[in-house]
């Protein structure tokens, strides 16, 4: 389909590009693992916790409160377990991370079309009756109906912590401390990123692997683009929030936000298609390399 595809080259394979030399010291895998699990429990909790145990309504029932909850305590356990050497290079090298942010943007955003193309056929074919549960809109959508630019513009502030949390600790941990593993920790990452979103499943049932699949397609783009930039995460953590207010402004104008995010997506294609081509008349190797970074001085 394109010549950069991001399946063209995997870990282990005869065309992976070297490994880089892993960096020594810094936190224990035991800590990162710690403040990945409360990480994983505050951002899940919102779903279950208010109906176990009634009393912490008054948090989860405000927006700081559930704020506070949900990136708050991911955030103070990282920077106690973890510290912030995963973080150190967050506003590197702008112009080649805007280059990585928008070409794996609109290349991954391509491929979960394909995907969720796929997924839809399949399930049309087994269980018609679930198709039509994507017509709901999340909770999250319906909640902002009522202010939906202040949404749009929270949106902006979302994705820059989830980007801080996911890309720069929950990846960026690997990218630093085993930059061989990156790719399969891109993996991991996105697919932890996808999961901890369960009211998906509330809202679609046995269809939401669908819109999961989007959500898993985005941690990967970002992944990519982090690894590849060297760390930075202004340029994903823009464009994660774009990808949240365009959802939000659907609230006030459908057309206009559908125009929006695949404008971004074009304009994300367009600049992996001139990638393409100056690596076919330039070509650089290794391709897929992270960017190497010095020793992080845990």
């Amino acid at each position: 389909m394109y010549s950069d595809a991001p399946s063209a080259t995997l870990p282990g394979t005869a065309s992976s590009p070297p490994a880089p030399t892993a960096v020594a010291g810094g936190a224990s895998l035991g800590a990162y693992a710690l403040a990945t699990v409360i990480t994983v429990f505050a951002v899940i909790s919102q779903y279950f916790l208010p109906s176990w145990l009634p009393g912490t309504r008054w948090v989860y029932g405000n927006l700081p409160g559930d704020l506070a909850i949900v990136y708050g305590v991911p955030i103070l356990s990282f920077l106690l377990l973890v510290g912030t050497a995963p973080l150190r290079h967050w506003q590197e090298r702008m112009g080649h991370a805007s280059v990585e942010g928008l070409r794996w943007f609109g290349l991954y955003s391509l491929l979960a079309l394909l995907l969720s193309f796929i997924a839809l056929i399949l399930y049309q074919a087994l269980d018609p009756a679930a198709v039509r549960q994507l017509s709901r809109s999340v909770p999250v959508v319906q909640g902002a109906a009522g202010n939906p630019w202040f949404w749009i513009a929270l949106s902006f502030a979302v994705g820059a912590i989830e980007e801080t949390i996911f890309r720069g600790w929950i990846f960026g941990y690997w990218l630093s401390r085993f930059p061989g593993q990156w790719q399969r920790a891109a993996i991991g990452s996105s697919l932890l990123f996808a999961g901890v979103h369960l009211y998906y499943w509330g809202t679609y049932g046995v269809i939401a692997p669908v819109p999961l699949i989007t959500l898993t397609m985005l941690g990967l783009a970002f992944s990519w683009a982090m690894a590849l930039s060297g760390g930075n995460l202004v340029i994903v953590a823009l464009l994660h929030g774009a990808f949240d207010a365009t959802s939000f402004y659907s609230l006030v104008n459908l057309d206009v936000a559908l125009a929006l995010h695949y404008g971004l997506v074009l304009l994300g294609l367009g600049v992996a298609a001139a990638v393409a081509i100056r690596q076919r008349t330039r070509p650089r190797a290794p391709r897929y390399a992270p960017v190497p970074l010095p020793p992080p001085g845990f």
